[in-house]
């Protein structure tokens, strides 16, 4: 990764976060989308840059927005003057039983999941062709097995994940398209839809009965985007087994 930039959007915190380390470990310059999270974006700029001057830089968008996808895009290719990778890494999350979805939930779940990453992957398909670079998308589980309760998230990811085969098929041979599924890495921040005994059999589903970390992820993806050339269009579950013990 040395020399390459990535865009990782939602990278502020949580798994975002965790990629944006371990890419920028490998030796990658570190372009850090945020919507709100301004404080913690900008906490890991400082982090990252005192670890190598220069090699991370902080951009705010709305991805709901989208006339800011090229400019995140623009941005990230003006400031480091190259742009080799895209996360597709932000997204929301909360519940849409049937019979109480709404247009905002639709825009919010589709828009974030699925019409951004697209929007993205279209605004820099140029500039990833020119450096044979490669897209990794963090879809879900669920993708494959619905989450009851939560259909819009569900069928957004679903999406997602045809979209990454899409997109593999769309700009090979330049550019290698590949998504990860992460299954229980860190429970959602609006956790009011489980509590902790249904947590508990949720880990107990999974094959090696734990939580992954979100450092799990980010090796993974560290592997599609710099170590897995002959890889595109797959999608690696990292959810200790609990998509085939669900």
């Amino acid at each position: 990764m040395q020399g390459k930039v990535v865009l990782v959007t939602g990278g502020a915190k949580r798994v975002g976060a965790a990629i944006c380390r371990r890419l920028h470990a490998a030796g990658a310059q570190i372009a850090v989308h945020y919507r709100s999270s301004e404080s913690e974006a900008l906490a890991l700029q400082t982090e990252l840059n005192k670890l190598r001057p220069k090699s991370a830089a902080v951009f705010q968008a709305d991805l709901l927005d989208p006339h800011a996808l090229p400019q995140l895009v623009h941005h990230t290719v003006r400031h480091f003057g190259r742009l080799d990778a895209l996360v597709n890494n932000a997204s929301s999350f909360f519940a849409t039983p049937l019979g109480e979805i709404d247009e905002q939930h639709w825009n919010d779940l589709i828009g974030t999941n699925l019409k951004a990453p697209l929007l993205l992957a279209q605004a820099a398909a140029d500039e990833l062709r020119r450096n044979h670079g490669a897209i990794v998308n963090i879809v879900d589980i669920h993708a494959e097995r619905p989450m009851r309760g939560h259909l819009l998230y569900s069928v957004a990811k679903s999406g997602l994940t045809a979209l990454t085969r899409a997109l593999a098929q769309e700009m090979a041979p330049q550019v290698r398209v590949n998504a990860v599924a992460p299954g229980v890495i860190m429970w959602p921040e609006n956790t009011e839809w489980v509590d902790e005994e249904q947590r508990r059999k949720i880990v107990a589903h999974t094959l090696l009965k734990r939580e992954g970390e979100p450092d799990d992820v980010a090796r993974t993806v560290l592997f599609l985007l710099s170590d897995a050339p002959y890889i595109t269009g797959q999608v690696i579950a990292v959810d200790g087994g609990r998509s085939i013990n669900i």
